[in-house]
């Protein structure tokens, strides 16, 4: 007989979230797409204006 006491009370390992998981924070995405307007506003300025 198999013995699956060990298995069964064995507490799953926490999930490991990577890049993507904070990614898709709100708060961050919101400060990349300040900081990516900047630098898109800036980029325009300098080509079309000077």
């Amino acid at each position: 007989m198999l013995d699956r006491t060990q298995r069964d009370t064995a507490v799953p390992p926490k999930e490991r979230r990577g890049c993507l998981f904070a990614l898709s924070q709100p708060p961050l995405m919101i400060f990349l797409a300040v900081v990516g307007c900047l630098l898109l506003m800036a980029s325009l300025h300098d080509l079309l204006m000077l």
